[in-house]
């Protein structure tokens, strides 16, 4: 029928297939198993609670992947409603319906089956005129505009009335008039801004009223006069910025359903609940609900879901629940809750299912959950919140996409690469630091810089192979380590490491990348750097970097816990308890220095590739120019790519996490393992291994050692002599005259 009637029908129909999980502590029995684990059905054996509702047989029997549904709230609500309402109407269960139309005057747009009149999406401008004896009338997604006095009146029978999808805005007083039978009624998705008081008065047998998204601003107790049996009541998505300040709900004394979600209410007063004491079900989702009162819920001793998510509220008063005695769901998620007193679930004693998503329990303890001997199913922000409710059966997150209650990280594939990974990046930067005095190189003072660049990259790898150490450490166990892992000085201090080579090496790439730019489009213009010089920028930018990933250490207040928001212990994307401070700092550090460095070498490369090509053009008479541009051109597309690559992707997610968008942690894991440390690994194949002069030592101690073997005597053995001489991009007036020509310095741009 309709998207709301579609939706309810599922909630019941899914409720059948769904077992209560109140049985999931007794389906061991004579299993007595340790805190933390829980029994395999009827198998001797106890699992611990990560293994269980994880979407794995590992039980063997599938006993640990049985009752894991949230059935408990509306659902469970609903099944037991319907229970009841099937035995009531089961005299007439085996009535025969018939297909033929027994209702006069039907509209050629209407389809008619028995008492039942069909006429959704006729492009009816008014309420079509039949015979009495109809008993259901679906109008939906027609061009209704005004429901006027008595359109109903004749209709005596009328059960179900359908008027979802119109363009109503005013319903007259004494519309519903005459409807005595009336059992649902649905008014979804029109404009109506505001309903007269006892509109209803003559519905006596109303059950279900949906008036979900529409525009009302208000409503009064009066509203609601004579429906005495009204059990459901949806105002969702509507504009009420307050709740009546007299009782909701005496006038209608059966009410068990009341829905207010994505309305704006900002306060629940002492008395709107005082006269709801059959109330089973309350959602207040979705508003703007501040602060909560003592006494806003102490009548509603019936109550059996209460869902306050997604509103502003930032404490809870100490006995807020106390007399909830039968409540089963609460869900207080994503509400700006900054403290939870370790006795406030105390009353709840039937509770089953609490949800507290996106909340930063900074005074969290087992003390909270211990009284909840009922829970089964509990959600947190964090998975490491898990081992404070260990006797619970159902804990989510079990991960938080970096992390598992097993492991450090989750995936067997970053296990792998991360060993992986740093491997490669030590062992290729070590070897560049080791090789590199071997390589006669002209200019000693950018050998010194490319050393130095090493050392930042190799650092990288350090980082990775200590969180891939400390990931074998907890292996199959990390949850019980997990929150002393992120606050520990050495969760720290490789993070600092990670951030140091990070910058280092963020520097380093573009003071060589602008010493390589002036010299190639200035080249009789450039000026010597000095080895004074050079020394002292290659100090200062080690300093910079010491300084920037060393300052968040100092100040624990304004940074708070800067490197422990993940497992990884790389401040990558914002947390929601990271602390203003930090956030401002990590984003100057990933989109201001960072960023502008990126440009900048975006930038240079682009000039010495266009200044290369241009010089090309001026000198026709060298043939072999454009194969040596063609050369450059990879060149630059490797290097500027590898960039890209290693930073565009922190750049989006920096941003993104500044947008408050919320970034799975898998994202982040791949992020760090994988793309970060890119330039780490190809900085010494880019600008060491895959030169000229590294190729040409190669070639010469490969060509001595074929020499040897093949020729018996030294003095007819013939020493292969290539060019030692590695033309750096530096000063051209020291370059020898043979050198100065265009085919030279392309050649030395290559290297």
């Amino acid at each position: 029928m309709i998207s709301s009637c579609f939706f309810y029908i599922s909630l019941i129909i899914g409720t059948n297939f769904i077992h209560d999980t109140s049985g999931s502590h007794d389906s061991g029995h004579g299993v007595a198993c340790p805190l933390g684990y829980f029994p395999c059905g009827n198998i001797t054996k106890c699992f611990p609670q990560l293994l269980h509702c994880n979407g794995v047989d590992d039980c063997g029997n599938q006993a640990d992947e049985d009752n894991c549904g949230d059935n408990n709230g509306w659902s469970q609500q609903l099944d037991k409603y319907f229970a009841n309402y099937n035995a009531r109407i089961s005299p007439y269960a085996f009535e025969t319906k018939t297909y033929k139309c027994l209702v006069d005057s039907v509209p050629e747009e209407c389809l008619c089956r028995g008492l039942e009149l069909d006429c959704d999406g006729a492009s009816l401008r008014a309420v079509p005129s039949v015979s009495s004896n109809v008993t259901m009338m679906s109008l939906q997604q027609n061009l209704l505009k005004k429901l006027s006095d008595d359109v109903f009146k004749k209709y005596h029978d009328l059960k179900n009335l359908y008027l979802q999808n119109n363009k109503i805005r005013v319903v007259s007083e004494y519309a519903f008039r005459g409807l005595y039978n009336l059992t649902k009624l649905y008014l979804s998705h029109n404009r109506i801004t505001f309903l007269r008081p006892s509109v209803f008065e003559d519905l006596h047998k109303l059950e279900w009223l949906i008036i979900e998204n529409n525009k009302i601003r208000r409503i009064s107790p009066l509203t609601f006069y004579g429906l005495n049996s009204l059990i459901l009541l949806v105002l969702m998505n509507n504009s009420l910025a307050r709740l009546p300040e007299r009782p909701l709900c005496q006038h209608m004394p059966r009410l068990h359903w009341l829905d207010f979600e994505g309305n704006h209410i900002h306060n629940l007063r002492n008395v709107t609940f005082i006269s709801c004491s059959s109330l089973t079900v309350l959602v207040l989702r979705r508003n703007k609900i501040g602060s909560l009162n003592g006494d806003s819920f102490s009548s509603l001793q019936r109550l059996d879901e209460l869902d306050l998510a997604r509103n502003r509220i930032e404490s809870l008063p100490p006995y807020l629940f106390k007399d909830l005695k039968e409540l089963s769901q609460l869900n207080l998620s994503y509400n700006p809750i900054q403290k939870i007193q370790a006795d406030q679930f105390d009353y709840l004693i039937k509770l089953k299912s609490l949800s507290l998503e996106g909340i930063e329990i900074t005074n969290i303890q087992r003390r909270m959950f211990r009284p909840l001997r009922n829970l089964s199913h509990i959600y947190f922000k964090k998975f490491q919140y898990c081992g404070y409710a260990p006797h619970v059966r159902s804990c989510k997150p079990n991960t938080d996409g970096i992390s598992s209650f097993e492991n450090l990280l989750a995936s067997i594939i970053q296990r792998v690469f991360v060993w992986v990974v740093s491997t490669v990046t030590c062992f290729g930067n070590i070897f560049v630091i080791c090789m590199r005095p071997y390589i006669r190189s002209e200019n000693k003072l950018h050998a010194m810089s490319i050393m130095s660049l090493c050392c930042a990259d190799c650092l990288m790898g350090i980082y990775l192979f200590v969180i891939a150490a400390f990931d074998l450490k907890y292996r199959g166990e990390y949850n019980k380590h997990a929150q002393l892992w992120m606050d520990i000085i050495q969760c720290q201090l490789v993070g600092s490491l990670a951030i140091l080579s990070t910058e280092v090496s963020v520097l380093l790439l573009t003071y060589l990348t602008l010493e390589k730019c002036i010299c190639i489009v200035y080249p009789f213009r450039c000026l010597k750097p000095g080895k004074f010089r050079t020394i002292s920028i290659l100090i200062l930018i080690w300093i910079i970097g010491f300084v920037v990933a060393f300052i968040p250490l100092s100040n624990k207040e304004f940074f708070r816990n800067y490197y422990g928001t993940n497992g990884v212990c790389f401040p990558l994307h914002s947390e929601q308890a990271e602390s203003t401070g930090g956030k401002v700092y990590s984003v100057v550090i990933f989109l201001g220095v960072n960023l502008v460095a990126f440009i900048i070498i975006v930038f240079s490369y682009g000039s010495m590739f266009y200044s290369v090509h241009q010089t090309a053009i001026t000198a026709t008479e060298i043939r072999n120019h454009v194969k040596k541009e063609m050369t450059l051109a990879k060149r630059f597309f490797f290097i500027v790519f590898t960039d890209a690559l290693c930073w565009i992707p922190i750049f989006i997610l920096k941003l993104l996490s500044l947008l408050q968008v919320e970034i799975p942690g898998s994202i982040t894991s791949w992020v760090v393992i994988f793309i970060l440390p890119i330039n780490s690994a190809l900085n010494p194949l880019l600008y060491t291994l895959t030169t000229r002069p590294f190729k040409e030592m190669i070639n010469q101690v490969w060509y001595n050692y074929r020499q040897r073997r093949s020729v018996g005597r030294k003095s007819s053995q013939k020493t292969y002599g290539p060019s030692f001489i590695w033309v750096e991009m530096w000063p051209m007036q020291e370059i020898i005259p043979e050198l100065t020509k265009t085919a030279s310095y392309t050649d030395s741009l290559e290297t």
